[in-house]
């Protein structure tokens, strides 16, 4: 069955399995899916990832980070822009995500990045998500 907006897909299935302790995550594969994940394991998010090709489309394993008491380091996920209301922000008004405390994945001309990273680099971009 196919899925209109794979990044909430993705979003909704690491927060699925967060509420139900589970320690790894299974989607399917896509570039941009990917990037996110990518962006996940540097912040530190989760414990990381592999991606397991097959015929077909490839599945993205995330292994999530819990804390000493079994805790989630991902308290939040949310989608901002979505396929109906697209969300984009300029450089003089990008996202902070709980004073600072979470991150934003933005997509940009210079590649998916988060808000820290654009900030930086003086772009802005369509806002995909805030983790926190």
């Amino acid at each position: 069955m196919p899925v209109t907006d794979p990044i909430a897909d993705l979003l909704t299935r690491i927060r699925n399995a967060i509420r139900a302790n589970k320690r790894l995550v299974e989607c399917p594969s896509s570039n941009m899916k990917l990037r996110i994940v990518d962006i996940l394991a540097k912040e530190g998010y989760i414990r990381g990832y592999k991606l397991e090709e097959d015929s077909v489309q490839g599945t993205i394993r995330i292994a999530l980070r819990f804390d000493g008491s079994g805790r989630s380091v991902i308290s939040g996920l949310r989608r901002v822009s979505k396929p109906g209301l697209r969300q984009y922000r300029g450089t003089d008004k990008l996202p902070r995500v709980r004073n600072n405390l979470g991150i934003a994945i933005m997509s940009t001309p210079e590649g998916v990045i988060t808000n820290k990273e654009a900030r930086t680099r003086n772009v802005g971009g369509e806002v995909l998500c805030y983790i926190w």
